[in-house]
């Protein structure tokens, strides 16, 4: 996709001799081509034809089609909340009065769980990331873990954790399969963390990234940046990949329930590179992103790890969108700021097929949008808060 942009960006700023900020920031934000063309909505006989060419070109283990949606982006992403509790209270995500909680027998049971993954695997997933509220509350997430895993054509089992508790199960997590973490951490100073967590974590957070650097090749840390709130520790964030290899990922703030989102608290992904080129002049390089990736990648020339930005609001990467979720209720969501859901816990409940659930999954995708609302639509549409979602 964009490998070669990828390179050319990177030749682009070893090339240069010394520039302004503005100058090199507007080369390391050309835009992918895949994210800036419109989609092309098909017909549904223009889908069919679409779907069968594709069957022809992969194979696929039970001959299950992929989920496709009416753009022809096909789904291999899951992401699932395990549940919608949490031991923090973050700004962003919970509303300050907190959530009212659905009673335990609402929630998706573990043999649900790992029966939509072999089921969302027959048709294609191959990467699963588990999420909450905190997904490490759930009791028997390690057994979770093991059973997707070991889930015919699953490649990779992540999870998104807030860090607090993970050291007492991230030994039996790594062995039951797990292959990706990350973290979240949204200031490196220990009062402004317990002001945006509502707790005060940040040692056993701090604990819990640093043990799993010994368990994984690479961790990654998510910061949700919030305007008046954490942006002038967006550089510091950088200096930790100066000898640790890790992926600081900057989150741009996006409205939710509750969440008391407003445009006066909004940064934007160019604003923090701003941050960044002022700091690190060319010495900032624009990296390759894979297929499907959600974050726009960079690096500090000589340093270790990497950052990047996933840019939700600002630069949306709807076009290449792979990732369908499921709440810990048992709900689909085609989209994180859609508000459209079906219960497949009602479906698995009432005795539907595998078949059955797959229709009602594939009409799901089938009415996925080309691209979310913008930011000022989005503020003003009902939505769940991020911690019933699956942030």
């Amino acid at each position: 996709m964009s490998r070669q942009l990828g390179k050319n960006l990177i030749q682009l700023s070893t090339s240069r001799t010394k520039s302004t900020t503005e100058e090199i920031v507007k080369n390391l934000t050309v835009p992918l081509i895949e994210h800036a063309q419109p989609l092309k909505m098909l017909t549904a006989e223009e889908k069919r034809k679409a779907v069968q060419l594709k069957l022809q070109e992969i194979e696929h283990q039970k001959g299950q089609p992929p989920f496709y949606d009416m753009f022809m982006r096909e789904h291999s992403y899951l992401r699932i909340s395990l549940t919608e509790k949490c031991n923090f209270r973050c700004l962003y995500c919970m509303p300050a009065e907190g959530v009212p909680l659905k009673p335990k027998d609402k929630m998706l049971k573990n043999e649900e769980v790992l029966r939509l993954v072999k089921l969302f695997a027959d048709h294609g997933i191959d990467k699963v990331r588990l999420t909450g509220g905190e997904p490490t509350i759930r009791k028997d997430i390690v057994q979770i873990v093991e059973g997707i895993a070991s889930t015919p054509g699953v490649k990779d089992v992540g999870i998104t954790t807030n860090g607090l508790v993970l050291p007492r199960f991230l030994p039996d997590l790594k062995n039951a399969g797990l292959t990706k973490v990350n973290i979240s951490i949204d200031s490196l100073d220990r009062q402004k963390f317990a002001k945006m967590t509502r707790r005060d974590g940040f040692d056993k957070v701090w604990k819990s990234i640093e043990l799993a650097q010994d368990y994984f090749p690479k961790v990654k840390l998510n910061v949700v940046v919030i305007r008046n709130q954490n942006e002038n520790e967006i550089v510091d964030f950088v200096n930790l990949t100066a000898n640790r290899n890790l992926d600081i990922r900057f989150i741009e703030f996006m409205p939710f329930g509750g969440n008391e989102f407003k445009n006066d608290n909004f940064y934007g992904y160019r604003e923090m590179l701003s941050l960044i080129v002022e700091k690190f002049g060319d010495d900032v390089i624009r990296l390759s992103d894979s297929p499907n990736d959600t974050t726009k990648a960079y690096k500090i020339e000589g340093f270790q790890g990497q950052f990047g930005f996933i840019s939700s609001m600002s630069d949306h990467f709807c076009n290449t969108c792979n990732r369908l979720r499921i709440t810990a209720d048992g709900n689909l969501k085609v989209c994180l700021h859609g508000n459209s859901e079906v219960s497949l816990r009602d479906k698995i409940r009432d005795g539907s097929s595998d078949e059955q659930l797959s229709e009602i999954i594939q009409k799901a995708v089938n009415n996925k949008k080309a691209r979310h609302a913008g930011m000022d639509a989005l503020k003003n549409l009902p939505n769940r808060p991020m911690i019933l979602i699956g942030g």
